[in-house]
């Protein structure tokens, strides 16, 4: 005969800390619902929104569309003055200028419908060039200075060189083309030739 396996006894003990152990606890109907909706909720489609809820957030839609519609506007608006100003601006510059410059231009009208001698006509237009000296230097515009200075490529164009032994080598010997600038900022250079000296070169 096949013996017969021993029989397994537990103490009260033990078979207290197994039963606590193997109890499996169960989520309440309340639970189970709630997780349900939220899985159906994420899986499916959205839920729909209360006609409450709808009217509120249009209406916060339409409030935000009618406050860029309007920064818009005010933008636009605001871009159109400053060019209206900056036009202004710029007319009443030029016009300050020309504003000066117009009775040099009388005085050229007068000269030319003059009959006065060759000698008078020369004593008439330099005293109209003085007077447009004296309005460019209110305009803060002056000369450069050119002959008997050195040579400055910054505010001296080249066109040649001339052979004197009066000046320095890379003297300015002649001036062409007299050359301005407005306070600091050169507005064209003089056009001079440079002298060469072949006594001073040679040393």
């Amino acid at each position: 005969m096949p013996e017969q396996e021993p029989e397994l006894t537990l103490s009260k003990e033990a078979s207290a800390a197994l039963a606590e152990h193997s109890v499996i606890e169960m989520p309440a109907p309340e639970a189970n619902q709630a997780a349900s909706q939220k899985t159906g909720g994420e899986a499916g489609e959205a839920q729909p929104v209360a006609r409450e809820q709808f009217d509120q957030l249009k209406a916060e839609r339409d409030q935000l569309l009618d406050r860029l519609a309007r920064l818009q506007a005010e933008f636009e608006n605001a871009r159109k003055r400053t060019e209206r100003g900056r036009a202004a601006d710029r007319d009443y510059a030029v016009g300050s200028v020309v504003e000066k410059f117009l009775p040099v231009m009388d005085h050229f009208e007068l000269a030319l419908k003059s009959d006065s001698t060759a000698e008078q006509l020369r004593s008439g237009v330099e005293i109209i060039v003085k007077q447009m000296e004296d309005v460019l230097r209110q305009l803060h515009v002056t000369a450069i200075p050119a002959i008997g200075e050195e040579f400055d490529p910054r505010h001296h164009e080249a066109l040649g060189t001339v052979e004197r032994h009066d000046l320095p080598d890379q003297h300015v010997a002649e001036e062409i083309r007299r050359g301005y600038k407005l306070r600091d900022r050169l507005l064209r250079p003089a056009l001079v030739r440079i002298n060469s000296n072949p006594k001073q070169t040679s040393e």
